[in-house]
């Protein structure tokens, strides 16, 4: 089980001010890798502030590479805003991270295709190809995998050593077409892993993307109440939830899991142009069958312009153990 960074604390007022007026500066007005105007995401390790359509790729890197927060939807901590600061925003990151950039190499533009960010932002980041020799930025990837990447690119295409040997990292990239906010709410009646209780998180999969929540020390009730952003596919594939127990001699325990079928709610997203105008309304339903891990029909509403499902889930291959879930469908302008 790979270990992810929890996100606890929320940043104090003083700091969130700080947040909004590094985001101010001039060169982050304007997204580090790309050049889109108004970026409203940011990489809190990398320290730059990244535009809708980057913070894509960024979020396929793992948040081990890069942490991919909202400027304006995301709780912030105070040590997640410090490091922005530290940094001291897009110029100074992009000072290291493209330090060696070619003179004929081109950047991604803010009509660039969803591969050719790909491979910009996996050159600049996770391979680090435009550092200056000796340095190298610490990560958990790989180091065999990225001392393996020698050359240097001398045009914004791939030479053809490169992209064979980066087509490996390639798969299962695809673009995304929204933004699915997942606030894990509760469990119910868990099942127990440690002689009377279990110390219970939850794992979120979807395509590549892997998150997951806190740890709930000695609790089979546990209250998260704790938000997840992830990247939803072009082809959604079912939301994977899983719970475990943290162990810190063994692996840790199973404690049950589940899929959520995200297509109910793409689908009825798809329908609505403009969600405002419709007030608060029933827009769909994901119903509960013999095939499915629901405890009762999932609705989804359309309140105050924002599309919402609340959703109950008894979990599988376990002996006992319920999970609240409320879901969000987010616009790509946001």
């Amino acid at each position: 089980m790979n270990n992810y960074g929890d996100h606890e604390g929320k940043a104090s007022k003083e700091t969130l001010r700080r947040l909004k007026k590094l985001q101010a500066q001039p060169d982050n007005k304007i997204c580090a890798d790309c050049g889109s105007p108004e970026p409203k995401w940011a990489s809190s390790n990398i320290g730059v502030f990244i535009c809708i359509k980057c913070s894509g790729v960024h979020r396929s890197l793992g948040v081990h590479i890069s942490k991919v927060l909202s400027v304006t939807l995301d709780n912030w901590t105070d040590d997640e805003v410090d490091a922005m600061v530290d940094v001291g925003g897009n110029a100074a990151a992009n000072a290291i991270y493209e330090a060696l950039l070619p003179e004929d190499f081109k950047k991604p533009g803010p009509e660039a295709s969803f591969e050719e960010r790909t491979d910009f932002i996996r050159l600049k980041y996770e391979l680090q190809e435009f550092l200056k020799p000796g340095l190298r930025i610490a990560s958990s990837f790989s180091s065999s995998f990225s001392s393996s990447f020698q050359s240097k690119p001398s045009s914004n295409n791939l030479n053809p050593g490169l992209q064979q040997k980066h087509s490996s990292k390639m798969v299962g990239m695809v673009e995304f077409t929204g933004l699915l906010k997942v606030k894990v709410v509760k469990g119910t009646n868990l099942a127990v892993r440690d002689m009377v209780t279990s110390d219970p998180y939850v794992v979120l999969t979807l395509g590549q993307q892997i998150m997951k929540t806190r740890v709930v020390n000695s609790n089979l009730n546990p209250v998260w109440n704790e938000e997840i952003m992830l990247s939803v596919p072009q082809a959604p594939s079912s939301l994977k939830v899983q719970v475990f127990d943290k162990d810190v001699l063994s692996a840790d325990d199973i404690m049950g899991e589940a899929e959520v079928d995200i297509q109910p709610l793409v689908s009825a997203a798809s329908v609505l142009e403009n969600a405002g105008i419709f007030g608060t309304t029933q827009i769909g339903k994901w119903l509960a069958t013999n095939d499915n891990a629901l405890l009762r029909d999932s609705i989804i509403n359309l309140i105050d312009g924002k599309i919402q499902q609340d959703i109950s889930l008894k979990l599988q291959n376990v002996e006992s153990g319920e999970l609240e879930l409320e879901l969000e469908l987010v616009p790509l302008d946001q």
